[in-house]
């Protein structure tokens, strides 16, 4: 088998596809799994965990325990929703490129030539 065997336009191109397919389904999994994380384990918000001041109002003057917790809620629950979000962009990427990738691949490996084997024998010209 030669390189030319192999290396046909069409299969140049269905290898290109599967390379593609391939690196966009790696990212959607490493996202996939980094929001996953993200629901699992939230952000514990800014004020008091890392030592920020609570947030003042408009007069200069600090909020509420009342209206920090109700901001706090707020963020928590912006996080979470961009979280989901960002789950189900990157499920719906691997439900794309998973099967696109597979059924490029196995073109690919459809269309190369047979290999032989040291077990096959060689057909001999009459």
């Amino acid at each position: 088998m030669t390189a030319q065997d192999r290396l046909t336009l069409r299969n140049v191109y269905l290898y290109f596809v599967c390379l593609i397919t391939l690196v966009v389904s790696i990212f959607a999994a490493v996202q996939l799994v980094r929001s996953a994380v993200g629901l699992a384990y939230p952000d514990p918000g800014y004020y008091g965990y890392y030592g920020y001041p609570a947030p003042a109002d408009e007069n200069g003057q600090q909020i509420s325990e009342e209206e920090l917790r109700r901001q706090e809620e707020i963020a928590r629950d912006s996080q979470r929703r961009n979280e989901v979000l960002g789950l189900v962009g990157s499920g719906t990427t691997l439900l794309i490129a998973g099967p696109l990738y597979l059924y490029h691949w196995r073109r690919v490996q459809a269309e190369l030539p047979t290999r032989a084997t040291p077990d096959t024998p060689v057909a001999t010209a009459p």
